[in-house]
Formats: structure tokens, sequence, C-alpha cells
């Protein structure tokens, strides 16, 4: 047994197996750990953890599988359009190599599970776009002229080689403007949608959804509009409660119950400082009866908003959106991935969502592309791409810690959050337990993991981040 234990550490020391197949013994728990000083950047590391009746004398993190709350849909990133740009233009083998890191979940890959895309452009374009752009003074009310081509080039073909390492990938698609002809402006940023165009609206979506269909995607769910109040982005439209909950119920729902779609409706899609948003379309019948739930971000407002609207409508389920993370890691004495695992990773999941995405996957060293006049030039990715070159940031590890093992169709469990040890608890498909903890204290803390009468007693360095499996 000695040997077979040591012939196992040397196994994951080599990266040559998954948590699974040395770490699954009962009685022993196994850590993914990121530090601050980058000695270890999510890395399995060689020794378990033991399970034992003892004395519990340091802080105590208590894990009840009996008590369960929302199924997770599963962790990542917005494919923004400058993202796919990137990859498309790597080489094929360098492309597919980081295609496998990401989407995989065996090895050292990290399995992310879940995309956003932009219907149409973001402001993460090298340009503005819709499907369905006109000369001016023209209109298509009937879609005639609707067109996927804007995507052929980089975002289609990315998704389909996704799609080819995880077949069973979510993927979230989101609007950042209508077409302008069909605004009250006439502009790709800001102004409103015409009521008179709230049916062609409609059928933009159904034809986006139909036609990513025949690219052999699915699109599991839709937002109605990307931050519904902000019109600070190019593209950009401003779209309030009441004209969202009209446009669902008399014209977006009853065009995906026509053409037989079962795509969610995910409405807001905003911050965190107005739930109210949100409750006013869910407390409409007739608008609710064709919503699935509603998506958060969190520029503004406290995550627990999440948790009011659950509330009001427990019935309903709850998406965290996006959320930028920047911090680089290469070229830096230290990395700060507890400080966004703690606020989204578990402060999403303890609040009812199914899923975290951050914004965005990928950019170049400069943040580049972005539109004008309302582009983000800050917006950090996951991964910096250089050519053929890719470094990981802040953004990538935050999300490995959740989405590795934290698989599609786990549930969240019961756990007590300290506040020096903020955490949370999930058991996943095939009954194990994930537990993911983040040292918000300025020392390394001694601390006991229980479950079902028995502890292990990690040490975590202060700002260090243990994603625990057993």
């Amino acid at each position: 047994m000695k040997t077979a234990r040591a012939g196992c550490s040397l196994i994951v020391a080599l990266g040559l197996t998954s948590a699974s197949l040395c770490a699954q013994k009962k009685g022993e728990a196994a850590l993914w750990l990121t530090t601050p000083d980058k000695s270890a950047l999510f890395e399995r590391q060689k020794t378990f953890l033991h399970f034992a009746k003892a004395p519990a004398p340091n802080p105590t993190i208590d894990v009840d599988d009996k008590q369960k709350f929302q199924t997770i849909d599963g962790f990542g990133y917005a494919l923004t359009g400058g993202s796919a740009q990137h990859m498309i233009r790597m080489d094929a083998a360098k492309r597919a190599a980081l295609i496998q890191e990401l989407f995989a979940a065996g090895g050292n890959n990290i399995g992310v599970s879940y995309l956003r895309v932009s219907i149409g452009a973001s402001d993460l374009n090298d340009h503005v776009f819709s499907y369905d752009d006109l000369p001016p003074g023209q209109t298509d009310a009937d879609m005639a002229r609707f067109s996927l081509d804007p995507d052929r080039a980089d975002v289609i073909p990315v998704l389909k080689e996704i799609l080819a390492v995880n077949p069973k990938i979510l993927i979230l698609g989101s609007p950042w403007s209508a077409p302008a002809w069909m605004k009250t402006n006439n502009n790709v940023k800001g102004g409103k949608l015409k009521p008179e165009y709230y049916d062609a609206y409609a059928k933009y979506f159904v034809k986006y959804i139909q036609g990513m269909k025949a690219e052999g995607i699915r699109i599991d769910a839709i937002t109605v509009q990307n931050e519904p109040l902000n019109e600070k982005n190019t593209p950009s439209l401003q779209m309030l409660s009441p004209d969202q909950d009209v446009f669902i119920k008399s014209h977006l729902g009853p065009a995906f119950k026509t053409a037989g779609i079962d795509t969610k409706i995910i409405l807001y899609d905003h911050n965190c400082d107005v739930p109210q948003y949100a409750t006013a379309i869910l407390d409409d019948a007739e608008a609710a009866k064709y919503v699935d739930g509603s998506g958060f971000h969190l520029y503004g407002g406290k995550i627990e908003a999440m948790s009011d609207v659950h509330n009001a409508h427990p019935t309903k389920n709850l998406y965290f959106t996006e959320q930028m993370v920047t911090g680089s890691v290469e070229g830096k004495p230290t990395v700060n991935v507890g400080a966004p695992v703690r606020r989204l990773i578990i402060g999403a999941t303890r609040n009812w969502s199914r899923n975290v995405l951050l914004w965005n996957l990928a950019a170049d060293p400069r943040n580049n592309p972005h539109t004008d006049n309302g582009g983000c030039g800050m917006c950090q990715g996951a991964i910096t791409i250089d050519g053929n070159t890719v470094s990981r940031n802040v953004a990538y590890y935050a999300i490995a810690h959740a989405s590795k093992l934290v698989r599609p169709g786990s549930v969240r469990i019961a756990s007590n959050n300290l506040d020096s040890l903020p955490n949370v608890a999930f058991q996943t498909p095939d009954k194990k337990v994930v537990v993911i903890v983040v040292n918000a204290a300025q020392t390394a803390q001694t601390f006991h993991i229980r479950y079902r009468g028995k502890l292990i007693t990690p040490v975590l360095a202060a700002g260090a981040v243990g994603t625990y499996i057993w």
C-alpha cells in the first residue's frame, strides 16, 4: 500500500491524472490550491487530507449534504467577438491545445462549462454590427435580410471547435443593441426600441436561435438585453423594466412559443443595485410564464440582492452573467485570486445563482479589441493572447477553482459561512463533495472541515484559495 500511495503521488506530480483517480479513496480529501505568492497556481497537491473523529479547537466549516439548494449549470466566461478573433488567428495546433486546456475537464484542464456570447456585436468587438444592418431609411420588419455572416469569420468556427471538445457546454446569448433602424435615435449607441418594431425584434431573436442551431450550435438561454439601464457602451440600448415586461409577454415569449423554441428567457442582465427591475416583471404573471429567471452583474449593489429576488419568486432561477476581473499573473510578485473567488464564485452561488460568468475570455496585451466611443479599454481577458503566446490572468484561476470540479448538475449543499473563511459547498453528480474556501484573514489559518461527524484539518496561507474534494 505504501508503494502504491507513493506511486499515486508521483502520477499526480507529473500531472498525469485527474482528481478522481488517486484522491477518491474513502476517508481522504484532495486539494487544488492557489497561493498569493504563486507557489501554487490552481495546482493539485501531492498529499491528501484524512478524515478522522477528533476535537475541533479551530474554526470549523460544517458541511451538510442533507440540505440542498440550487442546481449548478456551470462556470465560465464571455466568448466575445474579440476573444474569438484572437483565437481564430492562432495556429490551428496552438488553438486546439488552448481549447483543450480551457474546455476539457480531465488532467490539468480547467473544464469551463458555460459560455456567454453576444447577439450581434458587443463593445469588445473591433467594429459594431447587427445581423440586419440596413442603409439609412430602410427597414426589414420580416427579417428577410437577417444574416449571421458577421460571426462566420470567428465566433461560429471557434464555438464549433469548443463543442467538439465539450458538446454539452451551455451557451447564453445576449444582445447589446437592436439594429439601429429599430431604435428611437437610429444609432447603435443608446436610444430605445420603437414599439412598432417589438414584433420584428422578437423575430430577430428567433432567427438568431434558428440560425445558430443550423450551424450545430444550441443556444440554451438568452438575456433580453445586456445592461438595459446602461446607455454608455457602443453598442447599447436602454430598455426599462415596463418596456421589457411588454416585450416579453406580448412579443418575445409568444414568438418563441409559436416557433417551438425552448431557449430560456432571462430578464434584466444588469447590476445588483436595481433588483426591483426583475421582481416587477416577475410579478406580472403574463410575462413571468415565459421567463426562466433573472441575470445579474455586480458593478453596483450587493450580491445578496439575488437572494432577495429568489425569496420574492422562489420558482424562478438566478444567473450571474457578467463581472470583469482584472489582474495579471505573469511578471507580478503576487496574485490575488481570493478576492474574486470570495465575491463572485462563493458570493453568487451562496445567493442562488446557477452559474458564474466572468467578463471576458481573451484580449491582447493592450486589452484590444474594443469599439470606439464606449468600448471597454480596460477589459482584460482571463487569458491574454499575443499571437500564439498565451498567458493566464487572475480570472482564469478564479473560475478554475469552481469549473474543474463543480461539474454541471452539481447541487449546492449547506455549509456555515465564516467571516475569515468564506466558503461554499457542492455535491457533484457522482456524489463527491467539493468545498471552495478562501482564507480572508491576514495570516495563515488552521481550520477544520467537518462532514458526517469526521473532520479534516487544512492550513491555508493568507489570501489563499483551496478547492477540496472527497
